[in-house]
């Protein structure tokens, strides 16, 4: 396909556009300086940020020019859209430093340099605004009704929403308002939850300057019950890999839904469209070759081809039963978790990040989801002798997760 327009929605990435005729009209007509905005409440991206990074990588390879905005003074305040309360409040030096770890994961995934993609810190605009000076000049602009309207605000009123949030809208609108003054902006793009902040901005500079921009917002990363991919119960999938190892990135996709697979082989990767559409989601054996494909594929983009290779060695060992691999996920226990020369297998399930509490645990347990060195465990009281760990012990949590300890 030759516009990309094209190759987004044939992927199903796209999902709402202010103007979808004129959109894949402009994009087919040259290059096209573009921005994705990206909090930075975490010291890594997630999952849902790669999503978002995908987009930016089909636009650069059609020759677009991607903005990578840090959100530097937005992620003070909080977005309330899809939050059901106010987001933690991070000091300037947490979010500085969350901003930097940011910057080195996106370099992965795009081509950042002259004439090529760039960021910006929001940070370098919005904490300079004298505030009589915005609410004159942009808040005259917006609708208190009209933004009450939107299911950001509408999803908080129960439960509060503080002015500082509502504040919000205001400063989204007015980085694409600066980011066309200073750049020639022309379009912003975002998950399908950005769309009340997103159109709000393109309002916003046809009030300001008389130009045309455009919005588009790109689908979530759900499953096909509408639940958000990207969580496990040890919390979000990051792309960090100490805060996900490659290995847990590489099962997280390899264990996902059968009916997800294609999905998210388009929205997340490359893989040629027609090659997709021949997997067979009622055979096993092509479905199981799919979800190989995409964790591999995926663990190769994020981390490396090394990586990949190595997780999808351990998987497979794991599968046929050897259980032997080096590359299996683990953890070193301390000499000070032990009491009594061992440790509980709940309190060795805890600390090995397996379960959130003692309470999971022992729920797991009695309900035969335990085995240690393949053989299950029926204790609560169970305790792994220091001798067995000196060895390593394997770990094995329902049919999929394994985990070795070892002191």
């Amino acid at each position: 396909m030759d516009n990309v327009f094209d190759t987004l929605k044939a992927r199903g990435l796209v999902a709402q556009a202010t103007d979808a005729d004129a959109i894949r009209e402009t994009l087919g007509k040259g290059p096209v300086t573009f921005y994705i905005g990206f909090d930075a409440t975490a010291d890594s991206l997630h999952v849902g940020h790669f999503l978002q990074l995908v987009v930016m990588r089909h636009l650069q390879k059609a020759g677009h020019q991607p903005v990578a905005l840090l959100g530097g003074a937005t992620t003070m305040i909080g977005d309330p859209t899809g939050k059901s309360d106010m987001r933690q409040m991070l000091t300037r030096e947490e979010i500085d430093h969350n901003a930097q770890c940011f910057v080195k994961q996106m370099s992965k995934f795009i081509e950042f340099g002259a004439g090529k993609a760039f960021m910006v810190n929001n940070a370098d605009w919005l904490l300079d605004l004298k505030y009589m000076e915005f609410l004159r000049d942009i808040g005259i602009h917006f609708s208190v009704n009209k933004m009450l309207t939107t299911e950001a605000f509408k999803a908080r009123m129960e439960r509060g929403l503080s002015f500082m949030e509502f504040n919000y809208m205001l400063l989204q609108s007015y980085d694409f308002l600066h980011l066309f003054r200073t750049h020639g902006c022309t379009m912003q793009f975002g998950g399908n939850d950005q769309w009340a902040n997103i159109i709000s901005g393109v309002d916003l500079i046809r009030r300001k300057e008389g130009a045309e921009t455009f919005g588009l917002t790109f689908t979530l990363l759900t499953t096909r019950e509408g639940k958000k991919m990207g969580k496990t119960e040890q919390g979000a999938v990051w792309l960090d890999p100490d805060k996900t190892s490659p290995y847990d990135f590489f099962q997280y996709w390899r264990n996902i839904d059968d009916g997800d697979v294609t999905n998210c082989m388009k929205l997340l990767t490359e893989i040629p469209l027609d090659e997709i559409d021949a997997v067979d989601a009622q055979d096993g054996a092509s479905i199981n070759a799919a979800k190989e494909r995409l964790a591999h594929e995926l663990t190769r983009v994020v981390h490396s081809q090394a990586d990949a290779d190595r997780a999808l060695e351990t998987a497979r060992s794991l599968f046929s039963g050897k259980g032997d691999s080096a590359n299996m996920p683990a953890t070193v226990l301390a000499a000070d978790q032990l009491q009594d020369g061992g440790i509980t297998v709940l309190d060795l399930l805890v600390a090995c990040g397996l379960t959130q509490s003692k309470g999971e645990g022992r729920r797991l347990v009695e309900q035969g989801g335990i085995s240690l060195d393949d053989v299950k465990v029926t204790d609560i009281a169970h305790v792994v002798p220091q001798a067995a760990l000196a060895d390593g012990v394997v770990i094995k949590k329902g049919k999929k997760v394994y985990h070795k300890a070892s002191l």
